[in-house]
């Protein structure tokens, strides 16, 4: 059994961005109404799906 080293990078490439883009779906929902709701939904909806994506297998 072969086993290839991955980067630091690459390793953490996907979490950091769900994180982020999790952070960022927080601090819309803090700064106000209307089409920040509509980011912040976003923001939160999308990491959310991608983990009962995630348990769902």
């Amino acid at each position: 059994m072969s086993h290839r080293s991955q980067s630091t990078s690459k390793v953490f490439a996907w979490p950091a961005a769900i994180a982020l883009l999790s952070a960022a779906g927080l601090f819309a929902a803090l700064l106000g109404d209307g089409a920040w709701d509509m980011l912040a939904w976003l923001g939160l909806g999308i990491p959310t799906g991608l983990a009962l994506r995630g348990l769902w297998r």
